[in-house]
């Protein structure tokens, strides 16, 4: 967090950064930071720009931050904090018919599109030059603006030509100049007075919380012979041939079962500590029970209670998402092709899938040309609420072989890379 130097900070970082830039673009002008007011007679023919703090208002962000940092006697529990944006008023002075204004206006837009963010190596280059120079601010080296969690970003404000009018109100018989709103957001000012902190529990409670869940710890897939690799590493992305190997604790009960998204699956290999499921052994059941898409995992733990009129209790274990890929198996087929009088192509596309596909999931066919750069998205047709072979109609496709991708809820079929050429060479169609 930062201190109490931190809005005056910004400011003269701000100033700093304007004034590096106006040097090369208008020679001899002066960025300042004085009200608008104090530039009266010749000074608004000098090249310069003027920043200007006219507002500060609570950050919407950080607004509710620190609401809990009280205890009920009214003691503090953690230090206290405010999200601050500062809104700032740019004047710009010079000969107007030299167009000086103008080009000033631009040469501060410029920097600060080419600066957005406050970092933290400009921030702490600041604080040393304070350091060392008693002409740079000298009582701004303590700052720990630096230190903010979040860098501060500039951005210029919407304001209407009403808010500006009302912004120069303000200064008495002072002439308008040209004017931009800039916006600071966030500084995060931290209070000084430090909280408490009770010491650590040195035992637990006397009564555990539901000791018989099943507890998920490391998940991993494993693809044919290649070793496990953990679905972290893969981006939580698994297919339907592969072995699933889940880690955890008390995974054993009078019937365990995973389940991917709503569907309930058998593991072939069963202790208290890991579970083995492989996709490609499923029985043809659950095997159809499976869709596409982003999907949880968890271990579903049935015990049965000794009173046989009570059902038997159902106990999940934590969720780690993953998501569950098609693949594009043989047989993709092309059917009703006509050809139009631009010589582009219509038709039907019907695309074999290992897993089934329901008429609530959002299911698209990517083509992607091997010798240009022309690329197509379909979406599926309606029409069966289950099938293995959704498919989707082709319009205005220029001829030429396709790489063909499916997409399902966001779960997308990986394409084969051919290893003399390393490109990708498969899952294709020609159409012609």
């Amino acid at each position: 967090m930062s201190n109490y130097l931190a809005i005056a900070t910004v400011t003269a970082v701000l100033q700093q950064l304007l004034q590096e830039g106006v040097e090369t673009d208008v020679p001899g002008a002066q960025v300042t930071t004085v009200r608008p007011d104090k530039k009266q007679g010749i000074d608004l023919d000098k090249p310069g720009i003027n920043i200007y703090l006219y507002q500060v208002t609570p950050n919407p962000a950080w607004r509710n931050a620190d609401l809990r940092t009280r205890r009920p006697k009214g003691d503090l529990s953690k230090q206290r904090q405010a999200g601050l944006d500062l809104h700032y008023l740019f004047t710009f002075y010079g000969n107007e018919g030299e167009l000086v204004p103008q080009r000033l206006l631009g040469s501060a837009v410029r920097t600060l599109v080419d600066r957005p963010v406050l970092d933290r190596e400009t921030l702490h280059r600041f604080t040393q030059r304070s350091r060392a120079s008693s002409q740079t601010h000298p009582y701004l080296a303590d700052s720990t603006l630096a230190e903010q969690v979040q860098l501060v970003k500039l951005m210029p404000s919407t304001i209407t030509t009403e808010d500006l009018s009302r912004i120069w109100s303000v200064f008495f018989q002072t002439p308008y100049s040209l004017s931009l709103a800039y916006q600071g957001t966030a500084v995060l000012i931290e209070g000084d007075r430090a909280g408490q902190k009770g010491l650590p529990l040195r035992r637990p409670p006397s009564v555990a919380i539901a000791p018989q869940r099943p507890m998920l710890d490391r998940v991993s897939f494993q693809e044919g012979d290649s070793p496990p690799t953990p679905l972290e590493q893969l981006s939580n992305q698994i297919l339907n041939r592969g072995t699933l190997i889940v880690r955890g604790k008390q995974l054993v009960g009078d019937r365990t079962q995973l389940q991917i998204g709503n569907a309930l699956l058998t593991p072939q290999f069963i202790d208290d500590t890991e579970l083995q499921l492989d996709l490609g052994r499923l029985p043809y059941p659950e095997a159809e029970q499976l869709r596409g898409g982003i999907a949880g995992l968890k271990v579903v733990r049935w015990q049965s209670r000794p009173n046989p009129r009570d059902p038997e209790s159902r106990l999940e274990s934590n969720a780690v998402p993953l998501v569950l890929c098609p693949t594009v198996m043989e047989g993709l087929n092309l059917v009703e092709l006509e050809e139009d009088e631009f010589g582009q192509y219509s038709g039907r596309l019907v695309v074999p899938l290992d897993l089934s596909v329901d008429d609530r999931q959002q299911v698209f066919v990517l083509l992607n040309s091997l010798d240009t750069a022309e690329a197509y998205v379909f979406r599926q047709q309606r029409g069966e609420t289950l099938t293995h072979t959704p498919s989707f109609a082709l319009e205005a496709v220029e001829p030429g072989e396709y790489l063909v991708r499916v997409q399902i809820d966001g779960a997308e079929s990986r394409l084969e890379v051919n290893p003399e050429s390393d490109r990708y060479d498969s899952p294709k169609v020609r159409v012609e």
